[in-house]
Order: structure tokens, then sequence, then C-alpha cells
């Protein structure tokens, strides 16, 4: 049969392979498009092995929501490009319209299932295939799927660079939903990790406390005086320091700059010798404040009610705050139930090409 032209257009607008792969499709199946688009798709997932090991570090997250549902998902392409390209983008949001109907507990399921748009593949099929179109190796990374009676809102900041969904306890109208959407704006640029200190486990306090406290005593420097000079004269008793910095210390134990005289050494000294004494330190009324007070700013940190509200007018607000005045507005309390935060790429080791290696190396 001969291949004309318009079957060759047809097969390629139908699948996005290229013309000459579509052409040798058509050759080889007799002109037979449902046997090409099946070729296409075999040598797509030969094609995705092949880039399979390239590092899909950038792409995008994008969320949908609809009746009570609501969907984030990350998918990583390998460059930046590729991510704006508009067949990545679609897909993208084919995926996140799917994962709102889908009963996958996670990515193996997920990936498994029929994929909606054409059940005759799997989405694992679909990818290879999005693969072998685009062209670069990609990677449905995560995704989180929330059902709720309450208010749901989504927000993408950046382009997909950031995704964020936020579901509250509040009646559904256009103030709590407008509230919300700010609140999912907070949520992107801010990233805390919990909605409130209620959140955080005991053991994760312990931990938080634990890391705080060997952190101080490690900067001996910001500790108070009167530790210091505790410290300060168990180092002169010892031989934790050298005579050179012995002398600077006796000299400028009471200059604020003292550290910037101390050699590195000296200073990890001191530092050993805090340790050391840790129980002792540690029943300090003073030292417990600084510990105390440290904590304190990173649970206002890392906690989003704790947070001052990015559009507070006086710039002191908390979202606490400012949710219970959207509460007094609408006449119902207005209640975060939870959040999902997804930055793309966030936690993925990009590989540093080298690209002088690697013209020298095609060289020999």
């Amino acid at each position: 049969m001969a291949i004309t032209a318009a079957m060759v257009k047809e097969l390629r607008e139908l699948t996005g392979a290229g013309v000459m792969a579509c052409k040798k499709a058509l050759v080889e199946t007799d002109g037979d498009q449902e046997a090409a688009i099946e070729i296409l798709r075999k040598k797509g997932e030969a094609t995705a092995v092949k880039k399979s090991g390239r590092i899909a570090a950038e792409g995008v997250v994008f969320t949908a929501v609809k009746d009570g549902k609501a969907a984030i998902v990350e998918v990583n392409s390998e460059t930046d490009f590729v991510a704006k390209n508009e067949k990545f983008q679609t897909f993208v949001s084919n995926v996140a319209n799917q994962i709102l109907d889908s009963d996958a507990a996670d990515m193996d399921a997920f990936m498994a299932e029929p994929w909606a748009l054409d059940t005759t593949k799997t989405v694992k099929d679909e990818l290879v295939s999005q693969i072998a179109v685009i062209g670069e190796n990609m990677n449905i990374r995560r995704f989180k799927k929330i059902e709720s009676d309450g208010v749901l809102a989504s927000y993408i900041h950046a382009g997909g660079k950031i995704g964020v969904l936020v579901d509250a306890d509040a009646p559904a109208n256009d103030t709590v939903v407008a509230a919300i959407k700010t609140v999912a704006m907070q949520i992107a640029a801010m990233s805390p990790q919990y909605v409130s200190r209620e959140d955080i486990s005991d053991e994760e306090l312990a931990k938080m406390r634990e890391i705080t406290i060997d952190s101080a005593l490690n900067d001996v420097s910001s500790l108070p005086k009167p530790i210091q000079k505790d410290i300060f004269a168990e180092a002169f008793a010892s031989d934790a320091l050298n005579a050179e910095d012995k002398a600077v210390l006796e000299e400028k134990q009471n200059d604020k700059y003292l550290f910037n005289f101390l050699s590195k050494e000296a200073i990890a000294a001191l530092a050993a010798i805090a340790m050391s004494k840790k129980e002792a330190i540690m029943a300090n009324k003073i030292f417990n404040g600084l510990v105390e007070g440290r904590i304190s700013k990173q649970l206002k940190e890392v906690c989003l009610l704790d947070q001052t509200y990015v559009m507070a007018a006086d710039g002191k607000q908390t979202v606490k705050a400012y949710l219970a005045e959207v509460s007094k507005e609408v006449g119902a309390t207005v209640a975060l139930k939870s959040f999902v935060r997804f930055e793309t790429g966030e936690g993925i080791e990009k590989k540093e090409e080298d690209f002088a290696a690697e013209v020298a190396k095609q060289m020999k």
C-alpha cells in the first residue's frame, strides 16, 4: 500500500512522534494506523528506557479540585524548557485529574491503573509514550489526594514551581474561599511544616529541644556571660588551648569581639568544654530561657498559625489572628485542618555536568 503524506501527517498528529518514525511505522504495517500506533508505542518504550537514567529534576506541580476532592501532583522533566511545553503541561493536568477519581493508595498502584483517556493503556504506558514524544526522561514523582466536606483551595506559584492544597473546616462562601486562597499563598511563600503546635509530636518537640541545646552549646560566643566565664576558667586550667589562644582569651575575654581573635581550634575546644558541662549548664535558668526563646522562634517559623500573616497591614498579625478576624466577619468558625505543599525538585540531587570533560571524552 502506498503511504501518502496525509497518512503520515494524521499519524503524527495522533501520536506526536517524528515524521520519519511515523512513515516507517506505516510502511511496516502496510498503512494500518492502529498497528502503526502500537509500533510507535513500543519504540517509545525503548526510547524511554534509554532516557530513564537521566535525572529529571525540573518539571511542574499541578492541582485539581472538584466536588469535595482535591489532588496535587509533581511531574518531573530534565529541563525547564520541557516543563513549559504545552504537551507536557497537558499531560500533567490529565494526571492530576485522574488522581481525583483514583483509589490508588500509592504510586505503584496508580501507575498500574488504566489511563482514563485511553483505557487500553496504563498510566505507566502513557508516561512512556509521552517520554518518546517529548524526548526527555519524565517521572510522576509524587501525589496527594484530599477529600473534604469543608472548603478546599489550591494555589500554584511561579508557573508550577510550587503547588499548595488547603483543607479548612468552614462555610463555603466567597469570603472564606478568598481567605483560604490567601492562606495557600502564605504556605507557598513561607513553607510551614505544621498547621499548629498541637500537630507536633512530643518526640519531635524533644528532638527540636535537644538540637537547640546542642547548637547553643556549640556556639559559646552566644552563651550568657556567667556560663562563658565558667567555660573560660576550665579552659585556663586545662591543656585545651595553646599558649597563644590562652593569652588572647586572658586579654580579651570581656571584649565582645573575642571570638574573632581566637583560632578555630580554640573555638572548637571551648565548645567541647561546654558540651562536657551540658547537664550543669542545662540547670541554669538563664540558659533555659535562651533555649526556650530559640524554640519559640522556630515554632513560629514552622507552624502556620503562628507565622506572621504575609498580608498583615500592621506587619504583626499572625495567620491565627487573621482567621479569627475572618471567622468574626462570616459569623462562623474558620479552622484549618490540613495542607499539602509540593515544590518542584525538592530533595532531588541534581547532577552537575562537567561540559569540558564531556567534550574531552567525545574527542578521544
